[in-house]
């Protein structure tokens, strides 16, 4: 015979029903019940409805002008009587209710704020993310999916209350701030990642970063092309250019049909890219220019080349063949979209390797 534990008591359960919004909601109800039962009485005595709810109004927030009709008869003095015992004591119900209410937020608020300025107090090796617009919202999921430790910074105030009800560390105001990055713990942290969309912002909060930690980790992005140097040379380590990025996702859909099903189009390999993540890797595919350096040349060539930057795992011919897992002596030709695994390697190889030489 199995024993189970007896449920617990729904009185020590907390939420709803033992909070201050329960009292001001039952309060409040309550006092809508003695003023409609009030008046409802007055008008079977004969009142008006106007007159009836006057008076109910007067008694029941303690007012005094005086008596609407003359109470002269045992029916009307009961109900007066009546509404003054519940209506009065139902007001000092929800008036109580209604201070706990606003005095329960205000110090929940208060503590939380102190409990999350205290957690990141305590944090080391986490990531600060400067934005919490679409692109940081997603980058925050990711980093919680894969078990990081990170803190917002963020401006405006609704996504400031998003950020925080989500149960993510959030401090608000200017991410240029120098004392803001400071609160958020930058000279303990390994990584920040920049996200505005405002390109002249990232640069500044790059140069204020690097200042304050020069072993720091930045991730910083551009709007513009043209900004990916200034970043460089402002102190980040890698520029990520979102507009550029999903401009290769549509081209790699257009001309790499099945390495783009492969990639992206099942939940396993969703799962798969996250696990990556997780270990600090990256799986993509980058499309071999005519004229780059790559062409003709052998994956273990290649490979020796990004000095194990990234290892290629899949070459996508034009002619829709695909190679799997290509031997070393398998070599690359002019327009092979080519799967790879590494880390950063858009950042830190690829470029160099598969893009043309630049015009002199």
């Amino acid at each position: 015979m199995s024993l189970k534990p007896a449920p617990a008591r729904a009185a020590n359960r907390p939420g709803f029903w033992g909070s201050a919004p329960r009292n001001l909601t039952l309060g409040i109800g309550f006092m809508l019940l003695v003023m409609a039962t009030s008046t409802a009485a007055y008008r079977l005595a004969g009142w008006s409805l106007g007159d009836a709810f006057y008076m109910v109004v007067m008694t029941v927030y303690t007012v005094g002008y005086g008596e609407v009709r003359a109470v002269d008869t045992p029916l009307l003095r009961t109900i007066t009587i009546a509404t003054i015992m519940f209506g009065c004591t139902g007001m000092i119900f929800v008036t109580g209710a209604l201070v706990q209410y606003i005095t329960v937020s205000q110090l929940d608020q208060i503590f939380g704020i102190k409990r999350m300025n205290s957690r990141i107090g305590q944090l080391e090796n986490h990531v600060v993310i400067c934005g919490f617009g679409r692109l940081g919202q997603v980058l925050a999921q990711d980093l919680r999916a894969g078990g990081a430790d990170f803190v917002v910074l963020e401006h405006d105030e609704e996504r400031v209350a998003h950020a925080r009800g989500l149960g993510y560390p959030c401090l608000q105001g200017d991410a240029t701030d120098e004392d803001l990055l400071t609160a958020a713990g930058l000279r303990r942290a390994a990584t920040l990642a920049t996200v505005l969309p405002n390109d002249a912002a990232n640069v500044f909060i790059t140069l204020s970063a690097r200042s304050l930690n020069p072993n720091l980790d930045i991730i910083a992005r551009g709007e513009l092309p043209s900004t990916e140097k200034k970043l460089l040379q402002a102190g980040a380590n890698h520029v990520v250019l979102p507009t550029h990025i999903g401009a290769e996702r549509i081209a790699e859909m257009i001309l790499y049909k099945e390495t783009a099903r492969f990639l992206r189009g099942s939940g396993r390999m969703r799962d798969f890219e996250v696990v990556l993540h997780s270990l600090g890797l990256e799986i993509d595919t980058i499309s071999a220019a005519a004229d780059s350096p790559i062409v003709g040349q052998t994956v273990e060539t290649v490979e020796q080349e990004a000095s194990g930057a990234f290892f290629i795992v899949r070459i996508n011919r034009r002619d829709g063949a695909v190679i799997a897992g290509p031997e070393g002596s398998v070599r690359i030709e002019a327009g092979d979209g080519v799967v790879i695994v590494g880390r950063g390697a858009k950042t830190r190889a690829l470029s160099g390797l598969f893009a043309p030489p630049p015009d002199r």
